[in-house]
């Protein structure tokens, strides 16, 4: 990832699911994924879905969300990453996130998960 100083800061969380899959399988794809890409920040999973979460710079949130749903495409088979979909994507502007508290915005349920810190 090429940072553009006069792009704007952006905090990206894409979800994905599908079919499910043994969650230790899904841990050591999502370990591959964060050797490969170390730019994310945090991923809760089960077997059936994950959230990554991370911070990208761009001009725009069609630029950022653009390059956020190929994330996980992109890298399933690099990483042995399971055959899921982007279910969910959230881009937020850095000022927008630090209102929020940082966290997840109100009403926003979080699925049970094994949390993970990659």
């Amino acid at each position: 990832m090429v940072v553009d100083p006069a792009g704007r800061l952006w905090h990206v969380t894409v979800t994905v699911a599908g079919d499910p899959v043994e969650p230790l399988l899904v841990r050591s794809a999502l370990a591959r994924l964060s050797e490969q890409r170390p730019f994310i920040d945090s991923v809760s999973f089960t077997g059936a879905s994950a959230e990554l979460q991370f911070w990208d710079e761009g001009d725009s949130m069609l630029d950022v969300a653009s390059l956020a749903l190929r994330v996980w495409t992109e890298y399933r088979e690099p990483a042995g990453l399971p055959s899921w979909e982007v279910v969910g994507l959230e881009v937020v502007e850095k000022s927008l996130r630090a209102r929020r508290g940082g966290g997840r915005p109100v009403g926003h349920h979080k699925p049970t998960s094994v949390p993970f810190r990659l």
